[in-house]
This record gives C-alpha cells, sequence and structure tokens, in this order.
C-alpha cells in the first residue's frame, strides 16, 4: 500500500507565547512500526494530540488515513477517530472484569444499548474479541480477572482492545514505562508483529533507545519541538542520541513548553487522561 497513514508536515504550535511544536514534519506508513523519542517537553505529546485531532495545528497539516483530520468536526471526526486505536502507559484496564470482559468494551460503541446493560455481546464480537487475545498471546487468559494478571499481561490485553476496535493505525504513549525489561520485550514484540502482520501503521512514544533500535522500523527523535532526526535503526550513532539527550541546557521557554506538553487532555471513547511526555 502506498498510502501514508499517518503525515505531519510543517506543523507549528504554540501554547501561548510557548512554542510546542516548531515545523514538526513526520510519516508513518501502513505497516511500518515508528519509535518517537525525545526527552519530557520535546513535543511527543502535542504531536499525539494533534493526530488524534485534540489540538489544532498553528500552521502546517495533519492526516490521518489520508483524512486532514485537522479540518474535520463533529460526526466526521468521531468517525475517524474509531480507526484510531490509542494504548496507555498505565493499561486502563477494570479490574473486577475478565480479560475478553475488557476486550469487549472495544465493541461498545457498534453495540445496542439493551445488548451493553444484558452483556450479550454478538457472536461474531467475542470472536473477534477470543481472536484479538489469541493474537497478542494470551487466550489461555480469556476469563481470568484483569487485576490478577502481570502488568505485560494487561498491556497485552490493552493491546487486544485496540485489535477488537479494528483500528487502521495505532498511537502508544509510552506503553512500556512501568514494565521490567522482558516484559517490555514482549509488549513491543507484540505491536511489531501486530503492524508487520496486519498492516496497522504504528507510532510509539518511548525512552528507551535501546528497545526502540530493536524493534523500530523506524526513528524520529524530537527535542524541544523540533524533529532532529528520522532514520533507520542502524543509522543512528552516538551523535543522534546526544542531540536527543545531551545535557546542553534548554532555552528557558523550553521548561514552559515541558508544562504545556503534559496538559491532560481526553479524547471520547478513551477511557482516562492521555497523552503525557
Amino acid at each position: 500500500m502506498s498510502m501514508t497513514a499517518l503525515r505531519l508536515e510543517s506543523v507549528v504550535r504554540h501554547y501561548g507565547a510557548v512554542p510546542a511544536l516548531r515545523g514538526v514534519s513526520l510519516s508513518v506508513a501502513p505497516g511500518e512500526f515508528v519509535a518517537l523519542l525525545g526527552p519530557s517537553g520535546a513535543g511527543k505529546s502535542t504531536v499525539f494530540r494533534c493526530l488524534t485531532g485534540l489540538t489544532i495545528p498553528d500552521a502546517g497539516t495533519v492526516s490521518v488515513l489520508g483524512e486532514r483530520i485537522d479540518r474535520l468536526r463533529g460526526r466526521e471526526l468521531r468517525a475517524l477517530r474509531a480507526s484510531i486505536g490509542l494504548v496507555f502507559q498505565q493499561h486502563n484496564l477494570i479490574g473486577r472484569l475478565s480479560a475478553i470482559d475488557n476486550v469487549l468494551t472495544a465493541r461498545l460503541a457498534a453495540t445496542p444499548l439493551w445488548r451493553v446493560l444484558a452483556r450479550r455481546f454478538r457472536d461474531a464480537d467475542r470472536q473477534l474479541a477470543l481472536a484479538s487475545l489469541h493474537r497478542v498471546g494470551l487466550l489461555e487468559k480469556t476469563y481470568q480477572r484483569a487485576d490478577s494478571l502481570s502488568g505485560g499481561q494487561q498491556q497485552r490485553v490493552a493491546i487486544a482492545r485496540v485489535l477488537a476496535q479494528q483500528s487502521r493505525v495505532l498511537l502508544a504513549d509510552e506503553p512500556v514505562a512501568s514494565l521490567d525489561p522482558e516484559s517490555a520485550r514482549q509488549v513491543l514484540r507484540t505491536l511489531r508483529g501486530i503492524a508487520r502482520d496486519q498492516g496497522i501503521a504504528v507510532l510509539c512514544s518511548l525512552h528507551q533507545v535501546d528497545l526502540a533500535r530493536e524493534f523500530a522500523d523506524r526513528l524520529v527523535g524530537m527535542r524541544e519541538g523540533r524533529v532532529v532526526f528520522d532514520a533507520v535503526p542502524g543509522l543512528l550513532g552516538a551523535d543522534a542520541e546526544q542531540a536527543l539527550y545531551g545535557d546542553a541546557p534548554a532555552p528557558q521557554a523550553a521548561g514552559a513548553a515541558a508544562r504545556a506538553d503534559h496538559a491532560p487532555c481526553h479524547l471520547a471513547g478513551a477511557p482516562e487522561t492521555l497523552l503525557s511526555d
């Protein structure tokens, strides 16, 4: 497929007088797993908010699946957002529900209210949920309470929920920040496999450069609202890492940009606050 699933072109965004994005351009193709790297306050969360239509850029364009999400409103915006899957650092599962019941929450928007209240989902939805759990390697945990699963297993249930949503693009906000190294690798291996096997475009923000090198098809590094590199992992050298995480002091305004980039935001259909660097 030649269409670019996610694209920002020369995007500028200010919070008051503070620049959060300064001419950011990046793209993700269907089936591609791109890691978005950078320190806190770099602008990663603002990129995610632009891609979900939560933030409108001051300049530049933002496209999702070939549509200008920065121009959409109302029903058209909600329809496009239904194609965007979100994976959070905190998992956002309902602990007392089983793994499959958590995955089935992805089908709520397409399910009549009486079925939701009676917890009688269509057979097709249940089969989709089971297939999604199988895809992330958790079919044997189908009826186990979410709060009894390990952190890595909970994150994979969250990924299964995105699959059951039948998303065409996936935005993962620090999905392995709270996991041990082996669980983190398992989650990232799952995301990479989903991208390749199902043609889903995955943009994943990470702080761990070593994990990004290991699993991502491409690395995009940001600092102080700018893209400082965009390359395949084999071309990322020590100079690129220094450009990201070097100890050179940032301008004073960057502190305010960091605060703006941490601002909470909500997306219709998302379980909780999302997207903070």
